[in-house]
């Protein structure tokens, strides 16, 4: 298992940049955006029509050392909005298609939300079973919108091998290990998850022991810790709705790898992984709007690298 980093952090910077900073970090492993909500500031799919751009690209990863994880298009492909969900749509299946000449063996999405009906304009994600109505859209969703959506994209994934992380991520239909399991018994063993435990601490869900839950479908990590703020979580509980930059206020928030929670809850994290089969990437992702971006990776970069370091495999125990 290794530490890498999300890039979007340093979008202002070129992809050369990039890499050397991290390289800096101890660093050489890269999750890269290709649209859709986390930009493509450092992997164009117009390269999927450039043989040489193709080239210049791999000789840029190579000549650093580097290699990605991931691709990620994190978008809404079930959108109502039948032009935004066919434009997502669409930078989905390129980001397969590019992983697929890369060599990248996994593909990072959102599962999406579609509105309550075919007349709808915006998403709803339901969170309650009632009043009834409720329970009505979630069938329709499942039923009508999200079932035939992935079995069909999961094939293509498939098709061209490459597995697909969907992020739980609430706002989504998939945003729960439960929910994250009926995508994955609807669409097949070619879409699984990619782990971000910061989503599930502000829901309350004990990351750990969803890794449990999730045996053998876990495609990816990334890396990014939530602090929880009792006081306010009494005022507003955990569907806390005001923006991430009133931090006085808010329930719990995004912060860097150790700053929600230590050393030893990070070790038992990155063990649990192991024990159940993951042994690729922890990516870092920073959202963490009380650090810098530039602070918060290297912050990150110094606490997973250390817990990695004593986490070796037949490490002597002096090291």
């Amino acid at each position: 298992m290794r530490v890498g980093v999300f890039t979007p952090l340093l979008s202002q910077l070129p992809l050369d940049a990039v890499l050397k900073k991290v390289s800096q970090l101890q660093i050489n492993t890269v999750e890269l955006g290709t649209g859709n909500y986390v930009g493509d500031a450092h992997c164009k799919l117009s390269m999927l029509d450039s043989a040489s751009a193709l080239a210049e690209f791999k000789k840029l990863l190579s000549d650093h050392g580097a290699s990605i994880s991931a691709l990620s298009c994190h978008g809404n492909p079930l959108h109502p909005d039948k032009a935004r969900a066919q434009r997502d749509r669409e930078v989905s299946r390129k980001t397969i298609l590019l992983a697929e000449k890369l060599g990248i063996p996994v593909v990072i999405d959102f599962s999406g939300c579609p509105g309550d009906s075919p007349q709808a304009t915006a998403p709803n994600w339901v969170t309650c079973p009632w009043p009834p109505d409720y329970r009505q859209v979630l069938d329709w969703q499942w039923n009508e919108v999200v079932t035939p959506y992935w079995v069909e994209h999961a094939k293509f994934a498939a098709d061209h091998g490459v597995k697909i992380a969907i992020e739980m991520h609430p706002g989504f239909v998939v945003y729960n290990p439960e929910t994250m399991l009926r995508l994955r018994s609807i669409a097949g063993d070619s879409v699984g998850c990619n782990f971000d435990p910061s989503h599930l601490f502000w829901q309350q869900i004990d990351p750990i022991g969803a890794i449990r839950v999730l045996d053998g479908c876990v495609f990816h990590v990334h890396a990014k810790d939530t602090q929880l703020y009792p006081g306010n979580l009494q005022r507003s509980g955990v569907l806390d709705t005001k923006p991430y930059t009133d931090e006085r206020n808010r329930a719990w928030m995004f912060r860097t790898c150790g700053y929600g929670h230590g050393a030893e809850w990070w070790t038992e994290f990155i063990s649990t992984l192991r024990m159940f089969g993951y042994d690729y990437v922890l990516s870092i992702e920073h959202e963490d709007s009380l650090l810098s971006p530039a602070e918060g990776l290297s912050k990150a970069a110094s606490f997973l690298n250390s817990i990695m370091i004593r986490e070796q495999p037949g490490a002597a125990w002096w090291t």
